[in-house]
């Protein structure tokens, strides 16, 4: 299995903010978006990763997370010169995947939750044919993919931004697909917005009875961070945690470490580059 995340986009949303840069560099409290989705790659045991961005952003995402070597994984980079919709990513990791399963993570979606690692692990291990979503409760359907569920909680329908939902369980930035992805979403035609959605390539899945739904129950956070509103309330969701409980969230080095990627010597000289300071104080700690 393999990882994708889509670091696209103009961030229109957040103008003029992403004017001179991706939204997924800005800051979610002490660490750039882009640190999230990678470290839930990283807690689903994933090492092979695709970053696919824009054209003018490539070298700050290289420069930022390099080769990945120094976490134990292997991080390459694709351009995504035209904006084509969220499935478009399947179609540009096309070489990267080569017939492999994936999860695909949206570069502005932050998952937060006791043993969420474990889940996702699972969720890639029962996934052997078809597709995953992780489904959260809004209250505001009205602004996501909804999908309804029936009393055995498989799928039955999937609407995009329903005027009238008929559940409140929104799909979620993050899908695990099989190898057939890929090829399905080859065929979709673009929407009217001239993009091809990741709706219909699960539309698909539902339609031959292979789209199975992980709902994120209490104890989780899913915070889509793609307005100025919700970026500070991520930010400020973050510091709680790492204030309160001295924790540290989507921490490549600890989770690199606590999967055996790498050692205690390659944290040791990992936060001996980063000097005196708070990021590299608290991974001192773990080797203490």
């Amino acid at each position: 299995m393999k990882g994708i995340i889509l670091a696209g986009g103009l961030g229109t949303r957040l103008y003029p903010s992403t004017k001179a840069i991706s939204k997924q560099l800005l800051p979610i409290y002490d660490k750039p978006m882009i640190y999230y989705p990678l470290a839930t790659l990283m807690l689903a045991g994933i090492r092979d990763i695709l970053i696919i961005c824009t054209n003018q952003d490539l070298h700050r995402f290289e420069n930022l997370l390099q080769d990945g070597s120094q976490w134990g994984v292997n991080i390459t980079y694709e351009v995504q010169y035209e904006l084509q919709g969220l499935a478009d990513a399947l179609i540009i990791g096309e070489n990267f995947l080569s017939g492999s399963g994936c999860v695909l993570a949206l570069g502005d979606n932050l998952f937060f939750g006791n043993k969420f690692g474990t889940m996702l692990r699972e969720s890639i291990e029962n996934n052997n044919k078809g597709a995953t979503v992780f489904a959260y409760a809004v209250r505001d359907p009205s602004r996501y993919g909804i999908v309804e569920l029936d009393e055995d909680n498989n799928a039955i329908s999937i609407e995009e931004k329903p005027k009238n939902a008929k559940t409140n369980l929104a799909i979620t930035g993050l899908y695990i697909f099989d190898s057939y992805a890929t090829s399905i979403a080859k065929k979709i035609k673009p929407s009217e917005r001239g993009e091809i959605e990741i709706t219909s390539v699960n539309e698909v899945y539902l339609h031959e009875n292979n789209l199975k739904v992980q709902i994120l129950g209490r104890g989780m956070a899913w915070l889509d961070t793609g307005t100025h509103d919700s970026l500070i309330e991520a930010g400020l969701f973050v510091q709680t945690i790492e204030k309160r409980q001295g924790l540290k969230i989507a921490s490549h080095e600890e989770i690199s470490w606590r999967n055996n990627w790498i050692s205690d010597n390659d944290l040791y000289s990992i936060t001996d580059r980063l000097g005196e300071t708070e990021y590299s104080s608290y991974h001192r700690v773990l080797l203490s």
